[in-house]
């Protein structure tokens, strides 16, 4: 091996030591940062970077969604099929006109309703977003964080920041940061650590780029209440070829290793699997590795992701998931219930 003019070596004869070193500045170069500084954090969305940071629903994964190379950044981290499009985060709602051409009046109204909070309104989006950004699409979804860490974060970032959940593609959606480090860590630039989420499932989506609005994807924000808003809001049915407007309704979502089923609270399990585990809102007579008893559907909608990651942590081969009633919150739970069964 030669030495160079410092006194130190040089690899240039030394195809296994260029490996070595490329191994090293890889590794050296994908070191997830963890902090609690929002500041710390834009600081590295500025430079491109991409950013895990907690909402109210789920952990986001976030990029400066004017930077193209930055968001496929997202898309590489994730394995994220890149006709699945991404929601933009905002701080504050002048943002939105840098994001769409048009706020329609019913966009407007679901605004002044819910936002900060868990709801995306799609509208038709402004020629400085990327294409990357919408999955091809001529819309973007637009949420405005309850979370008041994650707004100061996106506040300081400076931009609206495009983010899908901070978790690999089909893995169920991170609620705390430890969550995000288990499936990411190596994979992204930096984690802004912060509370586990309140609500632990993703925002309602709603689409309003026509006259009568669609119910895209279901979350805390129920039809119901859109309803109250709006009362000719519906909900989405799918076209045959068409492509989605909402990030969640096509390929394999919020599913654990472990085999999900689905059950009533009459329906008795035959052929218990000796590594099972069970989450409802009910107890049970049978014999778990792992029980969740919830208080309620909503503790329930919170609590069932980290009880997905945590089956898996614990080898179990089944998890049981009680029905609730699909009222409020209880009908975007069982939306991903369905979703985890059917990946």
């Amino acid at each position: 091996m030669d030495t160079d003019k410092n006194g130190g070596y040089s690899n240039s004869r030394c195809p296994l030591c260029v490996r070595y070193v490329s191994v090293v500045n890889f590794l050296f170069a994908m070191k997830t940062v963890l902090t609690t500084s929002p500041d710390e954090a834009a600081a590295i969305i500025k430079r491109g970077g991409v950013v895990a940071f907690p909402t109210e629903t789920v952990y986001g994964l976030g990029a400066n969604i004017f930077d193209e190379k930055a968001v496929a950044k997202i898309f590489e981290a994730k394995r994220r099929p890149a006709d699945n499009p991404l929601i933009a985060h905002i701080s504050d709602i002048s943002k939105i006109r840098t994001l769409a051409t048009e706020v329609t009046e019913n966009a407007e109204k679901f605004i002044q309703s819910f936002f900060p909070g868990p709801l995306t309104i799609v509208l038709a989006k402004s020629d400085a977003v990327p294409y990357i950004a919408t999955a091809g699409l001529d819309t973007i979804g637009v949420r405005m964080p309850r979370f008041k860490l994650a707004r100061r974060f996106i506040a300081a970032c400076g931009v609206p920041v495009v983010a899908p959940s901070a978790n690999l593609s089909g893995r169920p959606s991170p609620t705390t940061w430890q969550a995000v480090a288990e499936d990411l860590d190596g994979r992204i630039d930096c984690i802004l650590q912060g509370d586990p989420t309140e609500i632990g499932l993703e925002s309602t989506v709603v689409d309003c780029t026509g006259g009568t609005p669609l119910l895209l994807r279901q979350g805390a924000i129920s039809l119901t209440q859109l309803q109250e808003v709006v009362p000719a809001t519906k909900s989405y049915v799918p076209n045959s070829g068409e492509q989605p407007k909402s990030p969640g309704l096509r390929h394999k979502h919020y599913s654990p290793t472990a085999k999900v089923v689905i059950l009533d609270d009459k329906c008795e399990i035959s052929n218990l699997e000796v590594r099972s585990a069970y989450i409802g809102v009910n107890e049970r007579g049978e014999q778990f590795q792992i029980t969740r008893i919830c208080r309620s559907a909503k503790e329930y909608a919170s609590a069932v992701f980290e009880f997905f990651r945590e089956c898996d942590r614990r080898g179990i081969k089944t998890i049981y998931c009680e029905t609730v009633d699909e009222t409020g919150i209880g009908s975007a739970l069982m939306d991903r219930l369905r979703r985890a069964v059917e990946s």
